[in-house]
């Protein structure tokens, strides 16, 4: 029951003051006498505590004025929205509306696209069409926002044969969250479609795009599509919220000089205090292996906050630079910046990286003791690294079964992988083990055991579990390297063929390997998974995709130039000793970013000391 505060008069429309100052008993001017009727809508929409708007709610109660459309739809948005957005509340008032209209669906239907249960939203858009209420583009845009939250595509393709059907394929905003949703649930070439639909095209259905071309893994389209954007050639010019795509794009694909060149737009168009963009920056330069920048855009930014410092920190830690990045977390706490979750995540991996294990235990026990933040599965994967790259394997599977969380997949493969460092085959077997059981095992797993078998020398074990792959149809990821000239992708595999370039790739490459030998280079033979004889395995492990692309880098860049690769595996022994000698023979800085972190390489010798 709804209390009737004393402010109100009896039997009247008129109103006590919410503060002393609004008197208003009666609602005159000396020009011109305002109605009661508007004189509450203007208090209902002004409102700023719920204490008052209780108040008003039990008026119009007491006077049936809820049953007004002027009054229940004001009411009804200011609860259900900002500022207030109290989704039960807002549920009260609307079962008490008689006979609700679609702005009243409307509101409640875009206030649980909002809530914790944006399913609700969908029932509601049920309820209203069995009600017999048309419903109109606002009301199919709000739906479409509750598909996106709970990733539903089914519910999303039904709402688009609605919008066919009613005729509303028209309208740009209800398109471009038809768009969304087709891009979160990796339908690519149908969010493309409903693109090229679209009648009137605003930043947000191109910057919209572009998340669909990053999230289904379409990189490079996004480049062009910037470039296209700020020569005018699309009509629409990029703004903060696009910058902030191209930097995650960029950071994604190693692409350093064009990320150079989304910094420069930033600084022109006068977004550069803005301090999301400047912790993209950060983290983008630190991805690209660019930590000089990195620490530049960091030292550069104005009331630097928690995420500033983390993501300076996770550069450091995964460029190599393990001690700068618990310098800069003492740091931080010297000036009164408390640490967060993903701060943590940054000093761990960095304690990881450079083999400080008791460094990390240490900061692991401080995270819960000093700062009262419980440990995530990220976290307890930097602490099963950490132990598992210093060989410490036992003490790492502990560690797992020892969680307060469930170990998921990615934490059984951070032990996998340094099972495989350590060649320790029968716990290597276990976390497989485990794998299966979570129903999560992939093809990098079986190929992390054959690995380990084939450094032991265990071929019986590799022929066996390759043939068991064989039957079960597990195929592998096959290595792949990029390096980006002049802001053109150049994509690499083994034994690469494809390249226009390919003789002199080839013939650059094996004098690179002549030189190599008369410096002292020889192949780890080791890295090769197959039982082949001594010079069939040098041959083999001769093209691996980043020899090619370090060779390409030789050929097309002038001599002292970075070479920057990426690969989307762990690089192998043998081209990391390849990638040193090449530093000193070819005077080079080559610079691999591999799966889990950068290799500096430099005057023959790598940033991570050979540890990784």
């Amino acid at each position: 029951m709804i209390h009737i505060s004393p402010f109100f008069k009896s039997n009247s429309y008129y109103l006590f003051p919410l503060r002393p100052d609004l008197f208003f008993s009666r609602f005159t001017t000396a020009t011109a006498p305002k109605p009661p009727q508007q004189h509450l809508i203007s208090l209902i929409k002004s409102c700023t505590q719920r204490s008052h708007l209780l108040q008003i709610h039990a008026q119009l109660i007491r006077n049936s004025l809820l049953q007004e459309f002027a009054f229940s739809f004001p009411l009804l948005s200011r609860v259900a929205l900002s500022p207030f957005q109290d989704i039960s509340y807002s549920r009260q008032i609307f079962s008490q509306t008689p006979n609700p209209s679609v702005f009243h669906y409307n509101t409640m239907i875009r206030a649980y696209s909002r809530s914790n249960s944006p399913i609700e939203g969908f029932l509601l858009y049920q309820d209203m069409r069995q009600r017999g209420l048309r419903a109109d583009p606002l009301s199919l845009s709000f739906v479409i926002k509750c598909f996106v939250r709970v990733c539903s595509l089914m519910g999303g393709v039904q709402v688009h044969a609605r919008i066919l059907r009613d005729g509303h394929q028209s309208d740009s905003v209800l398109l471009t969250n038809l768009m969304d949703l087709y891009s979160l649930s990796e339908k690519g070439n149908e969010a493309c479609k409903v693109f090229d639909e679209i009648p009137q095209r605003d930043i947000v259905a191109w910057n919209v795009l572009i998340s669909c071309f990053i999230r289904n893994h379409r990189t490079r389209d996004v480049l062009v599509l910037f470039d296209g954007m700020v020569s005018g050639e699309f009509l629409c010019e990029p703004d903060d919220v696009t910058c902030l795509l191209l930097l995650q794009a960029c950071a994604n694909l190693g692409a350093h000089e064009f990320g150079e060149k989304v910094h420069g737009y930033i600084q022109e168009h006068g977004y550069g205090d803005a301090m999301n963009l400047c912790n993209s920056l950060i983290a983008m330069y630190s991805r690209c292996g660019c930590l000089d920048k990195a620490y530049g855009v960091f030292k550069s930014t104005r009331n630097k906050n928690v995420i500033t410092w983390s993501a300076m920190i996770s550069g450091f830690a995964m460029n190599g630079h393990g001690r700068e990045a618990i310098e800069a977390f003492r740091e931080m706490l010297r000036i009164g910046i408390l640490p967060d979750h993903q701060t943590f995540t940054g000093v761990l991996s960095a304690c990881s990286h450079c083999g400080l294990v008791e460094e990390g235990m240490l900061f692991f026990d401080r995270m819960t003791r000093d700062f009262g933040i419980a440990p995530n599965i990220h976290h307890y994967g930097c602490v099963v690294d950490l132990l598992g790259r210093a060989g410490e394997l036992d003490r790492a599977y502990q560690v797992i079964m020892s969680m307060k969380v469930k170990p998921d997949s990615t934490i059984w493969r951070t032990l996998l992988g340094a099972c495989k460092i350590h060649r320790h085959v029968t716990l290597g077997e276990r976390v497989v083990g485990h794998l299966t059981e979570l129903k999560a095992q992939e093809a990098g797993d079986y190929v992390l055991l054959l690995s380990i078998y084939s450094s032991i020398g265990n071929w019986e074990k590799v022929t066996e579990l390759r043939k068991f792959m064989k039957e079960k149809g597990i195929q592998t990821t096959p290595g792949c390297s990029t390096i980006v000239l002049k802001g053109e992708v150049h994509e690499f595999v083994v034994d690469d063929v494809s390249h226009p370039r390919k003789g002199e790739i080839y013939d650059m490459l094996d004098e690179i390997n002549e030189q190599l030998k008369i410096a002292g280079y020889v192949v780890e033979p080791t890295s090769e998974l197959h039982n082949l004889g001594a010079e069939e395995k040098k041959y083999v492990l001769s093209y691996h995709s980043e020899k090619l692309a370090i060779a390409f880098g030789v050929l097309a860049t002038p001599p002292g130039t970075t070479i920057r690769v990426a690969k989307n595996l762990r690089i192998c022994v043998d081209c990391h000793n390849f990638a040193k000698f090449v530093s000193g023979v070819y005077n080079r800085q080559v610079i691999i970013r591999d799966r889990t972190r950068f290799h500096h390489f430099s005057e023959g010798s790598c940033s991570c000391n050979d540890y990784w």
